[in-house]
């Protein structure tokens, strides 16, 4: 697929950090503001410890458990994870969970999937966390299982037999309420091993902070990837996740910018960051490397004129 022109419309979704420090309640506040604002949608990370300098109070809070309430709170925005690890779930209950928040916001739910990777979270909640390889092969047989319970049709039983995970005449219930099921996302920077898996089970690639002639690199395996398995490349809808950091005047930006860690010059090279115009004109750059969504990563989660702003003044730019 080639990239998108400049008539064609952004989706913006934002990308919370939850493990940074957020109770439930504010993260209710950003996916109310979010759905009022017109954002497609709210994903948040899967973390289970913080990262950096920050004190992560009051702690963590679970995405699943929290997308559940957020479901039930909200009317029309989508709900999701970026990502989900591997590590942290069984494929069979994982495949119950999401299947029930999606029956809980309506049919709103999607579902990113990932390998993992954060040694310390995993040391720190008893979680075990194997060698990379093992990781894949066990987030490649999830991908699989999951797949296969939400589309075996009702009355019929589900079997897998792999390395790690064995189900046998699984009833495949409950049912998702999006049919075939809800839209599974597979990302990451990998050349090999994470095309394939896009190819073979994601409805979305997603590139997490790559600059954009990486992330257009990076899409251009997936369509590959999408082409030696008779895909239809068009099918994988392409996405990218980024910090931004907006605001009406410099002063504002440097105060937003500080308030996160991190210096204006970093931002505006690493990410999105000025005033509206000059966000839009960088997320610009990553639609035109052919990514049809942006995952703005909104770090201050109190700080809900933020997210009214990119709303109201950088969306337009980019429809």
């Amino acid at each position: 697929m080639p990239p998108l022109g400049d008539d064609e419309d952004m989706k913006l979704r934002l990308f919370l950090e939850p493990q940074q420090g957020a109770t439930y309640d504010s993260q209710l506040g950003v996916a109310r503001v979010a759905e009022a604002e017109g954002f497609d949608a709210l994903f948040r990370s899967d973390h289970y410890l913080k990262m950096g300098s920050v004190d992560g109070l009051p702690g963590p809070t679970d995405a699943w458990i929290t997308l559940a309430g957020l479901a039930r709170e909200t009317s029309t925005i989508r709900l999701g994870t970026m990502v989900t690890s591997a590590t942290f779930r069984l494929p069979g209950p994982l495949a119950i969970s999401v299947a029930q928040v999606d029956a809980m916001s309506g049919g709103r739910v999607e579902l990113g999937l990932g390998a993992g990777w954060f040694t310390e979270e995993h040391a720190a909640y008893a979680i075990p966390f194997p060698e990379l390889a093992e990781r894949f092969d066990r987030l490649e047989e999830q991908l699989a299982i999951i797949s296969g319970l939400w589309t075996t049709p009702v009355a019929e039983t589900f079997s897998f037999q792999g390395d790690h995970y064995q189900l046998v005449d699984s009833p495949a219930l409950p049912k998702p309420v999006q049919s075939p099921r809800p839209p599974i996302i597979v990302g990451g920077g990998g050349p090999k091993r994470t095309p394939r898996l896009a190819a073979t089970f994601a409805d979305e690639f997603n590139t997490p902070f790559l600059q954009p002639d990486d992330a257009a690199a990076q899409f251009s395996r997936v369509r590959e990837a999408c082409e030696r398995r008779d895909r239809d490349p068009a099918s994988m809808r392409m996405s990218s996740a980024m910090i931004v950091v907006c605001g009406e005047d410099e002063a504002t930006v440097a105060r937003r910018a500080a308030a996160v860690g991190w210096s204006v010059a970093d931002l505006k090279a690493f990410g999105a960051c000025g005033s509206p115009a000059e966000v839009a004109e960088s997320l610009s750059r990553w639609r035109d490397a052919g990514a049809e969504t942006a995952y703005l990563q909104v770090l201050d989660q109190k700080d809900l004129d933020h997210v009214r702003l990119i709303g109201r003044e950088v969306a337009p730019l980019l429809a």
